[in-house]
């Protein structure tokens, strides 16, 4: 078993990749700020809480614990957020990344697994994606994590710094029985929000009835966050075994309106889900969904909890407790 860094661990998608990892029986450490993040999110001793940009104290901490390889989830990830603040997610996201490449650099630890974003896709020409299709985002965060991408595919030639670059798509639902669920401040993420609506009665406002899609709703590929810690996994593994870099779309291959995931947060809640309609957000494409083949192909990774219904009706026990 090997020693992995995970930085952003105490994040929803990251402490559930710690999980996973840890069940695996290797030693894992989480880099977190908490500045998004939960201390209670990941096992107390495992938590480092420290800044990327503090590359001398990152660089130690690789070092003194003899680090493998390192799975980069620490960012800001909110699409709207990230048009009205493009200055601030451009500092966090890469910025952020290069302290954390030149303390790897400085310690010799060449394997990185990267999260990546179906968002530096923009408006895809055609669907479902797959790794060929142009880099061409459409907001700021995407455009931060494609730079990070660019860098990372500069770092293998002129260093050997290995990568997997994993591009998912809309991360959802939850372990129950890990206690892990999905929180974020403030929470902008379609089916927490549909669920707090149900639990609170404030209705929850959809936005765009007017995309060029069959209902008019914006489509998206939903895959479960353990499908997704899974794929982390299958990286780590490639890596570790001395696979090249790599880059690889993760998601189900299926997607599913806003109106689709409204109708299965009411049949899986048993309640109606106030809301009320919007104009489109800024960089919202159309439609996002996976082709995921290469992933099944060279890995072997399939998601194992791939219907809806299965994926809305894990969040519901969290969420139903988050916003009572």
């Amino acid at each position: 078993m090997s020693n992995i860094l995970v930085t952003g661990g105490a994040g929803y998608i990251g402490s559930h990749t710690v999980h996973q990892l840890t069940q695996r029986g290797h030693q894992v450490t989480v880099l977190d700020d908490l500045s998004t993040g939960f201390r209670d999110a990941v096992p107390e001793p495992q938590l480092h809480i420290c800044s990327l940009f503090d590359t001398e104290q990152v660089t130690h901490l690789l070092q003194r614990l003899q680090i493998d390889a390192v799975v980069h989830f620490a960012a800001f990830i909110a699409v709207g957020e990230s048009t009205q603040e493009p200055e601030r997610y451009f500092t966090n996201n890469v910025a952020g990344s290069l302290s954390l490449f030149s303390a790897m650099a400085a310690a010799g630890v060449k394997k990185l697994v990267f999260s990546s974003t179906a968002a530096v896709y923009g408006n895809p020409l055609s669907t479902p994606i797959p790794e060929t299709a142009p880099i061409a985002p459409v907001n700021p965060y995407g455009e931060t994590k494609a730079t990070v991408e660019r860098t990372l595919e500069w770092l293998d030639r002129c260093r050997g710094l290995r990568s997997v670059r994993l591009r998912y798509f809309n991360a959802c639902g939850a372990n129950e029985a890990a206690g892990l669920s999905e929180r974020h401040v403030p929470e902008t993420h379609l089916i927490p929000l549909l669920m707090k609506a149900v639990v609170t009665g404030q209705p929850v406002t959809i936005f765009g009835t007017d995309y060029p899609t069959p209902d008019g709703t914006c489509i998206r590929d939903y895959i479960h966050v353990d499908d997704l810690a899974k794929a982390h996994i299958a990286a780590i593994d490639h890596l570790l075994s001395g696979g090249p870099s790599e880059v690889f779309n993760v998601g189900t291959g299926r997607g599913f309106s806003v109106r689709e995931v409204l109708a299965a947060v009411e049949q899986v809640t048993g309640r109606p889900v106030p809301h009320v309609f919007g104009p489109r957000r800024d960089g919202d494409p159309a439609e996002l969904v996976a082709d995921s083949s290469k992933l099944r192909a060279r890995l072997g990774w399939n998601p194992d909890h791939s219907t809806l219904h299965q994926i809305v009706a894990s969040a519901w026990p969290s969420q139903q407790r988050r916003w009572a």
